[in-house]
C-alpha cells in the first residue's frame, strides 16, 4: 500500500510495503581499510543497490553482480570515508547505469544526493535515509523499510562506534545520532556496520543497546572517553578524503 512520497535528487519516489520474498542480502570486506561493503537486491525485479563500495574491490563486486544477474542501480555512500577510496567512480564504468549517491551535507559530489527521510527503492525494497551526524557533518544510516536492518556506516559499529576526532566530528552530535535515530529502532533489527576489526560480522539493535561499552555511558562520559581515544591519523585520509568528496564521479584509476 502506497505511503508517503519522499524526494530523492528531485526525483518522487514513493514509500511502499515490504516484501515476502527475502531480500537478497551479500556481505563482503575489504581487508585493507576493514571495510564491510553491502549488495542488497530484489529477487524478482533483479534491481539492486550497493552500500559503501571500495575501489580495490569494485571490480570484485561489479563480477558478482554480473553473476546474480543484477542491475545494478546505485552506488551508495553512508559518508565520506577517510580510510579509502569510494568504489563508485569505477562502479559506474564497470556497469552502465549505476549512479553515485550521498549526503548533501557530506560536501560531497555525487549523481544524485539525499537528505534525512529521503528513501531509495530497488525492486520492491526500500531504504530509508535517517541522519546520524557525529563521525562527519553526512553520516546517514539507511534502514530498510520493514525495519529488519540497518546499515550504520561508521555512526555505530559493533561494540564501538566511529572517531570524532577528525572531520568536523562530534562527540556529542554523534552520542544523541545513536540514541534518537539508531537505538529507537526495534531490538531485533540487524546492525551491519561500515567497519569491524575484531571479524565480527553483525549485531542488533538491542545488543548495542544494551552492550556497546561507549554508548551505554552517558552523553558527558561518552564525550570524554571520545575526547582522549588518541588514536593515530588514518593511513589514506590525505588522498581518500580528496577522491571521495567527489564520490565516484572522478575519473576511475586505470
Amino acid at each position: 500500500m502506497a505511503g508517503s512520497v519522499l524526494r530523492v535528487a528531485g526525483r518522487q519516489l514513493s514509500q511502499r510495503s515490504g516484501s515476502e520474498v527475502p531480500i537478497l542480502l551479500r556481505q563482503m570486506f575489504e581487508p585493507k581499510s576493514c571495510t564491510y561493503s553491502y549488495l542488497l537486491g530484489d529477487r524478482e525485479s533483479r534491481e539492486a543497490i550497493l552500500i559503501d563500495p571500495v575501489l580495490e574491490t569494485a571490480p570484485r563486486d561489479a563480477q558478482l553482480v554480473k553473476e546474480l544477474g543484477l542491475r545494478l542501480l546505485y552506488a551508495v555512500n553512508t559518508h565520506c570515508h577517510a580510510d579509502h577510496i569510494t568504489g563508485s567512480g569505477l562502479l559506474r564504468s564497470l556497469l552502465p547505469g549505476c549512479q553515485s549517491v550521498i549526503s548533501r551535507l557530506s560536501g560531497a559530489q555525487a549523481d544524485l544526493h539525499i537528505e534525512d527521510g529521503d528513501s531509495i527503492h530497488f525492486g520492491r525494497f526500500a531504504l530509508e535515509t535517517r541522519a546520524s551526524p557525529g563521525h562527519t557533518p553526512g553520516c546517514v544510516t539507511f534502514v530498510l523499510n520493514d525495519h529488519s536492518m540497518a546499515f550504520t556506516g561508521d555512526a555505530l559499529l559493533i561494540r564501538g562506534c566511529g572517531r570524532t576526532d577528525f572531520q568536523q566530528g562530534c562527540a556529542k552530535t554523534l552520542y544523541h545520532s545513536v540514541h534518537e535515530k539508531i537505538f529507537t529502532l526495534p531490538g531485533d533489527c540487524l546492525i551491519y556496520p561500515a567497519h569491524d576489526y575484531h571479524g565480527l560480522t553483525v549485531s542488533t539493535v538491542e545488543e548495542e543497546r544494551t552492550l556497546n561499552p561507549r554508548l551505554t555511558l552517558s552523553c558527558e562520559e561518552f564525550v570524554k572517553v571520545m575526547d582522549n581515544l588518541n588514536l593515530p591519523k588514518p593511513q589514506q585520509i590525505d588522498f581518500a578524503v580528496p577522491a571521495n568528496m567527489r564520490c565516484g564521479i572522478q575519473t576511475p584509476l586505470s
